[in-house]
């Protein structure tokens, strides 16, 4: 479910748009637009305390056959939370796990992979080493 609420709404759906023409289903819950604490701690392992508030949208569908998915996403973009539940749904069908996983979920996977990538070789090029005098022993 990480890799679909790290998605757009534009790139699950072209995604989607190569597997069969999709069930139907309807929705159960949403999408709905609300806040979550996010919460942390000092160091990595203090004491926790809340950080701030995000904003999220969930969503849930049922396809005809009784399949239930169910999405959080990041933002307010209720398309992408559907469109996340959707795909949840589609998963729960072992015959169409494996389409699914090849057509949506592997490719955006290694998208999201070589941006990170891309973004952390950006990063290593500008860092800097400071030494001091006694490394120079």
């Amino acid at each position: 479910m990480g890799v679909l609420a790290r998605a757009s709404a534009t790139e699950i759906e072209g995604r989607l748009a190569r597997l069969a023409p999709l069930p139907a289903h309807a929705r159960l819950r949403g999408p709905e637009t609300g806040l979550v604490m996010v919460r942390g701690r000092a160091g990595g392992d203090g004491a926790p305390f809340n950080l701030g508030e995000m904003t999220v949208t969930r969503c849930t569908v049922r396809l005809a056959d009784g399949r239930v998915g169910h999405a959080y996403v990041a933002g307010r973009d209720a398309r992408q939370a559907e469109l996340a539940a959707l795909v949840d749904a589609l998963m729960l069908d072992e015959a169409a796990r494996e389409a699914v996983e090849e057509a949506v979920i592997a490719p955006l996977a290694a998208a999201q992979r070589s941006t990170r990538e891309a973004e952390a070789r950006k990063a290593a090029a500008t860092r800097v080493n400071f030494f001091t005098m006694t490394q120079m022993r």
